[in-house]
């Protein structure tokens, strides 16, 4: 099989590291660049010990050349994106982007959600949202994917999946999740993510204020009337993992049958989805290390709730990433993410 060449810009990260291992492993693609302006001049298995199968490869900064023939996935933050995002496009190349920079279609909601001005927006002509649930045929003829954000994913696919009943959705829908400390963005050298401050402890951070908010009303309501979403993210002293809590309100009772067969009908079309028989199944420990989301529901009175779970580094960034990539180059979409 010939190998499809890949370069990860911004691959001294924890989204980094992780798709690193991932392609490592993949028999359909090649990592040949990798960039970090922190461990720039380092060797890849320097920097990952801890990682097995890595190619021999040592970190460039960013502005480094890349080979001509490599895809790019930018693993950078959000400004880095959008200067790097536009000179790789022009270049021909097929971009995933890790980073939420061109995730929204509102330009003023994500210039309040992230805090800077968005100089290419015209780009959003081009960019397909990647999340293969809901836009596998558009992933793949896609030259330019934005990777959904971890929270967002594990609550637009549980709203998504709900399909016509959406409509009868009295919003807002709260979204209620708990996230370890490398789905909060944590590094080892901010202070507020370090383990003397997350043992034993437990709070909420960016509340009704985090910039996953408007990316799950775009998504999770697409095709039917967008509602309001609020959304508490919380940080859990585990370092994987997401499981949100999801509380919908509808003006009239809700049959549970009609909510099963739909989730039902998505787990067994969807290679990454599975259903619980109660919500109480739904724990991280099961998806850790993994590209499934697993969900699980129940209904009282007029209110559904439903609890997702998923790896923040797997189906959250770097597998739903591979998972682009496979649609995007004509590989098996499970190519790479599941032992058989």
């Amino acid at each position: 099989m010939k190998q499809t060449k890949i370069a990860i810009i911004g691959a001294g990260g924890l989204t980094g590291k992780e798709l690193t291992k991932l392609l490592a492993h993949h028999p359909g693609f090649e990592l040949v660049h990798v960039t970090s302006n922190q461990v720039n001049g380092k060797h890849i298995r320097e920097v990952f010990p801890d990682l097995s199968h890595l190619p021999d490869l040592e970190f460039h900064k960013h502005e480094a050349p890349v080979p001509k023939d490599a895809g790019i996935v930018l693993a950078t933050p959000n400004e880095v994106s959008l200067e790097k995002a536009p000179e790789f496009l022009e270049e021909g190349r097929k971009v995933i982007d890790l980073s939420g920079t061109f995730r929204l279609h509102n330009q003023s909601k994500f210039e309040k959600a992230y805090q800077f001005p968005h100089t290419k927006f015209a780009l959003m002509d081009q960019v397909v949202f990647g999340l293969p649930e809901l836009f596998r045929e558009k992933l793949k003829n896609a030259n330019f994917v934005s990777n959904p954000g971890c929270y967002a994913t594990s609550a637009i696919l549980p709203i998504a999946l709900l399909g016509n009943l959406r409509k009868e959705i009295q919003g807002p829908v709260i979204v209620d999740a708990k996230s370890g400390v490398s789905g909060a963005g944590g590094r080892t050298e901010e202070i507020k993510f370090a383990y003397t401050n997350v043992y034993e402890n437990f709070r909420a951070y960016k509340i009704l204020n985090h910039q996953h908010e408007p990316e799950m009303e775009e998504y999770g309501f697409v095709g039917a009337d967008e509602k309001e979403i609020h959304f508490t993210p919380h940080l859990l002293p585990i370092y994987r993992g997401i499981l949100s809590t999801i509380y919908i309100s509808f003006p009239k009772g809700i049959n549970a049958e009609q909510v099963r067969e739909k989730f039902q009908k998505a787990a067994e079309k969807e290679p990454f989805v599975r259903l619980y028989q109660t919500p109480e199944e739904v724990e991280t420990r099961k998806v850790q290390n993994t590209n499934f989301l697993d969900l699980g529901f129940r209904i009282k009175g007029n209110t559904l709730v439903i609890v997702s779970a998923l790896d923040n580094l797997v189906k959250g960034a770097a597998g739903q990433a591979l998972q682009n990539l496979n649609l995007m180059y004509g590989f098996p979409e499970t190519e790479g993410l599941v032992t058989l």
